[in-house]
């Protein structure tokens, strides 16, 4: 199969493998058809509710803008991003796009006390509104602008993050009540987020049980002051995959957008027929021969047990590899002769690591001895394993003892992201 890139002016060809490297030496492979594969697996697990495709941080790692406008073509009715800043910089470049605002709602549930509210408004963004004091800051932008600002209430059922606690809530009603009387203000949604709706246990069961009880309070509590918002949505990924009496009129798909499963001890990706969609990667930079009981960068803590082939790995801590994957995180190398899979040895670096490929058979010289990989093979950190001999993202959380979120999340803004997808697809 061939492959076009779109962040080019013009359409590339290429196979998977023969991606040309930018300067910058490692890259972040995301497959737009995997992600597109994705929403569609979580759309038939929730057929009949709304779909939102959740892009905050930078839509985990994999570039906000390409991915949200590949959710949309997939059929996704909402975008969804925490921080108010990247719901202006996600409008910005969807109206660039020539997406209309009508046909890409975003939602943004994370702004301080003081923020550009008015900005908001005008960028037809919803906010989610958790207190009083939220409320009188969006209701006073709203008056300023001469339009209405478009809010879900969040409703704390359990996590005690934002949201209002249920003593609160008749309040905030309340104001709310008066804020869409005076024209400041549409209702368009009332929301909350589920603990542990990855947690098959009985205490998880239960505590997401409690999350609905709650979040159904909450509504009634609403419609006593005489709020009935068009759409109720509390499950993401989780929820969608576990939890079908929770989802009401939207879900939110986040960690499964991206192919990988909230947790993975409950369902695997392949499992659940998710592709994961980022391949992080980069070339060999030094493969050579290192003498017998030898430290191994910073600190010494691994010391070669034999005379060893050691690759090097340019991508570090400074990259988003965790210093928790020193002498851990699995690396496969695409060498000539067919995948080496092998793992980190020694400290990670800030800017590179090493991984060890193989003892030197006895009696070769390091001039003489055929290396079992070149400068330049392709290191693959993770992928998708069901496609090719590489490790997951999965593998990495385990190593470091971590979440799959946290490890495509934190691939640093200096290593680019290139995104695929295979020439001749569908596009809308």
């Amino acid at each position: 199969m061939t492959f076009e890139s779109v962040d080019t002016s013009s359409s590339v060809s290429f196979s998977a493998g023969d991606l040309a490297l930018p300067t910058y030496p490692g890259r972040a492979v995301v497959d737009l058809d995997a992600i597109a594969h994705n929403l569609r697996i979580l759309r038939e697990a929730a057929p009949h509710a709304l779909q939102m495709a959740v892009v905050k941080a930078d839509a985990y790692g994999h570039g906000r803008l390409p991915v949200a406008l590949t959710a949309l073509r997939a059929g996704s009715e909402w975008l969804g991003v925490a921080q108010l800043a990247e719901a202006l910089e996600l409008r910005s470049g969807l109206d660039a796009a020539g997406i209309a605002r009508e046909d890409a709602p975003i939602l943004a549930w994370i702004a301080p006390s003081g923020a550009d509210w008015a900005r908001a408004i005008e960028a037809d963004i919803d906010v989610s509104v958790s207190w009083t004091w939220a409320l009188a800051e969006i209701a006073a932008a709203a008056r300023s602008v001469g339009r209405p600002a478009r809010i879900h209430v969040k409703i704390d059922t359990g996590m005690s993050r934002a949201g209002s606690a249920p003593a609160e809530l008749p309040a905030l009603a309340a104001a709310v009540r008066m804020a869409v009387d005076g024209g400041q203000v549409d209702l368009v949604g009332v929301w909350s987020h589920f603990s542990r709706a990855d947690d098959p246990s009985p205490e998880g069961l239960a505590s997401t049980a409690e999350h609905v009880a709650i979040f159904e309070d909450g509504l009634r509590t609403l419609d006593e002051a005489g709020l009935t918002p068009r759409i109720r949505h509390i499950g993401a990924t989780s929820g969608i995959l576990w939890h079908p009496e929770a989802h009401y009129d939207m879900v939110r798909a986040g960690i499964g957008l991206y192919g990988l499963s909230p947790d993975p001890a409950v369902a695997t990706s392949t499992e659940l027929g998710l592709h994961p969609a980022m391949r992080l990667e980069a070339p060999l930079t030094s493969v050579k021969v290192v003498e017998a009981d030898r430290p191994v960068s910073y600190g010494g803590t691994w010391r070669t047990p034999t005379r060893r082939w050691l690759g090097l790995v340019p991508l570090g801590y400074a990259d988003g590899i965790p210093r928790a994957a020193s002498n851990a995180g699995p690396v496969s190398v695409a060498a000539v002769g067919g995948p080496i899979v092998t793992h980190i040895v020694g400290r990670v670096c800030m800017d590179q690591f090493v991984i060890d490929l193989g003892p030197v058979h006895d009696g070769e010289s390091s001039t003489s001895a055929e290396p079992p990989a070149q400068v330049g093979d392709m290191a693959v950190l993770f992928g998708d394993a069901t496609r090719e001999r590489v490790p997951m993202a999965d593998d990495w959380a385990r190593a470091c003892d971590t979440i799959n979120y946290e490890i495509v999340t934190r691939v640093g803004p200096r290593v680019p992201r290139v995104h695929i997808r295979a020439k001749g697809s569908n596009q809308r």
